[in-house]
């Protein structure tokens, strides 16, 4: 059976702990601790974590709210991301959600809706995150210095992002949701300011602005609040006065909505208060019993009165139904269960007593009810059994729901992240694994199933990974845990098993894959599974350990070429390098998320129009205060299949630039070979050319030879959607790959890029000189024309001149530089008389 979820109830009434137990302990899925007050709450949580938290507002000195705030501190042994629902006496909806953002509560639910605490526990295991109650803030200030010193002063309290032109922060607004713009306003950028606010209020008029002002003019102030302004605050200013009028206005929308909300929840208070008085007297039985049967058994257990609500619930009327026993109702499982609780009822058991069964309707169908069941005796001590039954199978639903939820991948039916970690942690403990008894982790990646997701589609990806669920499961059998534990990987614990089983059966999985033929319309194709294996003994059972000893050794079987089985060694000599190479990826991934990328521009000279024709875009990444290149980076990216993140970034970043820099009158794009072929790549492109209005004629796209020619028919499609579009494509570092001319002639790019390695040496090695002239002879015949990089000195570019090789590129034109130094570097080149002689 699987461990169990922990789950802390904090709440001050033992009668509504108690309530919310009740309504859970028939899930058999938590395993239940109890606090009455929040210090009691947090002494436990500073010694050992719990899965879920369900918490009370009024639960000692330290609220609910504030309860939830040390959670999110990360100050606990239990993780900051642990999921916490609250349940408040009273609920009023803006308020509570309002206030939940603030405090990181994944859910509201009011104890009046306790019945609702399986489903909403289900939404709320399967989808939290990292809570964070910082408000996003947009802040416009041209001066760095002074950027810096608002930034923080409201750091704790809001995320900010800085702009230092109201055209930046229009395209930032456009693309971010803010709670709060803070602009300055005095006289320097006093009119941009003013027709940025009134952009930002015509695409959303509740947008809360905040203006900084140096005059001292009372209309000025009053001029801003009319058009829309929801507060401003005189220069020179307080630190803490500045945070309080921000956090106020941001906040301002929810306040509003919020008292709205409560007045009209009050009214309706009222109003059902003087109904409720006109109605209780005549109605209260019709009320407690709407949709409950209501019966009576005899000192038999046979049913002698049930009510017209039986035969809506279970089919049956009400006078065939009379001198039977109610278990004569339920399904064959339950009939010994409810049979049993009826006569220990009547023989002096316990007199209040509630269960759980399924009925067997009319129709066939079973059905979840509840009964609750009371002995009653008459006058002449005749004693009888009253019981309610009420329909609760939309409930179990939810309850199985969220047990499958917890604990299984929805899409192949396996275990998964979660549940493998539970259970990993669970057999490296001491009474799992001691001398003589060993196991085994393998973690799995499919190779290359991105090629199969971004060429077939999301679709046929899934039913692949479906498939190969099913080759898992079978050639690893029931006796070990198989999970799925994210994308194309997974995840295998072998239980009770020595290392060389293990490996064989490691291989066996491998070979079975590789022979599996997958369907695709018409097309039959197959794929193979990289496979890192580690063991787990009494000596090396720390579960952290094992997950990095598989992780490091299933990049190794990539590296070695993929379909095979790695063992994980200590004195394998790859594993420092790899180890380091995995953390730097995921700094780098990291880094691209937050847009921490700086493009340089390298200028490509026309021979025959003697000027600069266009430029190539060239990554940069910020790390720590440096730019870091490309071939720093990249292996890491490609080892985590992430390379479509950076052209992601680097493509909307050259697009926008393009847009706002016209001396930037085309420019090349390099794209990864994993990106070329990822579906997401040609919305990305028209959607980022339609956003910044730039003509696609502006655009080169550059992909290498040899990741070309992988792939020859889906790259020649691709190449064909992009002159569709209207943008240019080239082949970068043609030769290397030397496939060559043939599959020249069969790609539609107008653009080929001699590699550099042959133009750095033409001058010394007629063989290189040879090759450079042919591939520019074949380009031309083709009707495409010829770039050479490395054009590092003037020898070398009147050679190429000479040659009649179309473009050139390299340090002896123009090194790569930033955007903002174009202009003069146009300029510098202009000036330079070399260029232009003959």
């Amino acid at each position: 059976m699987a461990d169990q979820l922990k789950l802390l109830i904090l709440n001050a009434s033992s009668a509504e702990r108690h309530a919310i137990r009740a309504t859970l302990e028939s899930l058999h899925v938590f395993t239940f601790i109890d606090a009455q007050d929040s210090q009691q709450a947090l002494r436990l949580l500073k010694q050992q974590p719990v899965d879920i938290i369900i918490t009370g507002l009024n639960v000692g000195k330290i609220d609910g709210w504030r309860f939830s705030r040390m959670i999110r501190s990360g100050l606990l042994k239990t993780p900051k991301n642990t999921p916490i629902l609250l349940i408040p006496p009273i609920y009023c909806e803006r308020i509570a959600e309002t206030t939940a953002r603030s405090y990181g509560i994944d859910a509201v639910l009011p104890f009046e809706h306790k019945d609702m605490l399986p489903q909403v526990l289900a939404n709320v295991l399967s989808t939290h995150l990292e809570k964070s109650s910082r408000l996003n803030l947009l802040l416009l200030e041209p001066i760095q210095e002074t950027a810096d010193t608002i930034s923080e002063q409201l750091k704790l309290n809001f995320a900010i992002t800085h702009v230092t032109t109201a055209k930046a922060a229009l395209n930032a607004y456009n693309q971010q949701q803010f709670s709060i713009v803070l602009l300055d306003a005095t006289s320097s950028s006093a009119q941009s300011s003013s027709l940025l606010v009134e952009e930002i209020l015509q695409h959303n008029s509740k947008q809360a602005i905040v203006t900084i002002i140096e005059s001292d003019d009372a209309d000025y102030a009053e001029q801003l609040l009319l058009s829309g302004v929801t507060d401003f605050i005189r220069a020179p200013y307080d630190p803490s006065f500045l945070n309080k009028v921000c956090d106020h206005a941001a906040r301002r929308e929810d306040f509003m909505v919020s008292y709205a909300e409560f007045a009209h929840k009050v009214e309706q208070l009222s109003v059902s208060e003087v109904r409720y008085k006109e109605l209780f007297s005549a109605h209260q039985r019709i009320l407690l019993h709407l949709n409950t049967v209501v019966l009576e058994l005899d000192q038999q257990g046979l049913i002698r009165f049930i009510n017209p609500a039986w035969e809506a619930l279970s089919g049956f009327g009400v006078k065939s139904t009379l001198q039977k026993s109610l278990s004569d109702y339920c399904s064959l499982d339950d009939k010994q269960k409810l049979t049993h609780t009826i006569n220990d009822i009547l023989n002096g058991g316990q007199q209040q007593q509630q269960i759980e069964v399924k009925l067997s309707h009319k129709n066939g169908n079973l059905i979840w009810v509840e009964c609750r069941l009371q002995l009653i005796k008459n006058s002449r001590n005749n004693a009888t059994i009253t019981a309610t039954i009420d329909n609760i199978h939309e409930r179990k639903q939810a309850e199985l729901q969220l047990r499958h939820l917890a604990h299984h991948d929805p899409l192949t039916g396996l275990h998964n992240r979660y549940y493998f970690d539970q259970q990993l942690n669970k057999i490296c403990q001491d009474k799992y694994t001691y001398e003589g008894v060993e196991h085994a982790v393998i973690y799995i990646d499919l190779d290359h199933f991105k090629i199969i997701n971004d060429s077939k589609g999301h679709h046929q990806g899934d039913i692949v990974l479906k498939e190969v669920a099913q080759l898992f499961k079978a050639n690893i059998g029931d006796d070990h845990l198989v999970c799925r534990i994210g994308g194309d990987e997974f995840a295998v614990i072998l239980t009770d098993i020595n290392l060389l089983d293990a490996h064989l059966i490691a291989e066996g999985v491998c070979s079975a894959i590789e022979k599996h033929s997958f369907k695709s319309e018409d097309q039959i194709y197959t794929i193979s599974c990289s496979i890192g294996l580690t063991q787990i003994t009494p000596q090396n059972c720390d579960p952290n350990e094992c997950l990095k000893q598989a992780d490091i050794a299933l990049y190794i079987a990539k590296n070695l070429g993929r379909n095979l089985v790695h063992c994980y060694s200590k004195e394998d000599a790859q594993n420092n390098t790899l180890q380091s190479g995995l953390e730097w990826g995921h700094e780098i991934r990291q880094a691209l998320k937050q847009d921490q990328i700086e493009l340089h521009y390298q200028p490509i000279w026309d021979f025959k129009e003697n000027k600069v024709a266009y430029f190539e875009a060239l990554l940069r990444l910020k790390h720590n205060g440096e730019l870091i290149y490309p071939n720093q980076f990249i292996p890491s990216l490609e080892m985590l299949n992430d390379t479509f993140m950076m052209d992601q970034c680097v493509v909307r970043n050259a697009i926008a630039c393009v847009a706002k820099h016209p001396e930037l009158n085309q420019v090349a794009i390099n794209l990864s070979a994993q990106s070329f072929l990822d579906e997401r790549l040609l919305p990305l492109i028209e959607s980022n050319l339609e956003k910044y209005q730039v003509p696609p004629t502006r655009i080169i796209f550059e992909i290498t030879e040899s990741a070309s020619i992988n792939n020859l028919k889906a790259t020649r499609k691709m190449i064909e959607k992009l002159n569709k579009l209207g943008c240019h494509f080239s082949i970068d570092d043609f030769g290397t790959g030397f496939s060559t001319f043939n599959y020249l002639k069969q790609l539609p790019a107008q653009h080929v890029k001699i590699d550099g390695s042959f133009v750095s040496d033409m001058l010394n090695d007629p063989i290189d000189l040879a090759l450079v002239k042919a591939i520019n002879d074949i380009s031309r015949s083709l009707d495409k024309r010829s770039v050479a990089e490395y054009v590092e000195n003037k020898e070398i570019f009147f050679a190429l001149k000479e040659i009649g090789v179309d473009y050139g590129q390299g340090y002896f034109i123009a090194r790569p530089i930033p955007v903002e130094k174009i202009k003069g570097e146009l300029e510098k080149i202009s000036k330079n008389k070399t260029f232009y002689q003959q």
